[in-house]
């Protein structure tokens, strides 16, 4: 997901958005234990999405 798209979601959405992707990351952390996943750099781009959304999440907070 892009810097951009992301900042065009309202707040709601975005913590939405960041409690789905937390939970995408944390079934995909149990699978890849259980049967290693052919590409394990879904796990870090998982994590760095979710680091893009909060860091947008705390400056919106921040400005209002």
């Amino acid at each position: 997901m892009k810097t951009q798209e992301i900042r065009e979601m309202a707040v709601a959405d975005l913590r939405e958005r960041i409690e789905t992707e937390k939970q995408n990351l944390n079934r995909m952390k149990m699978n890849h234990v259980i049967s290693p996943l052919e590409d394990t750099s879904k796990i870090k781009k998982a994590k760095a999405d979710i680091a893009r959304m909060m860091t947008v999440l705390a400056e919106k907070e921040k400005q209002n």
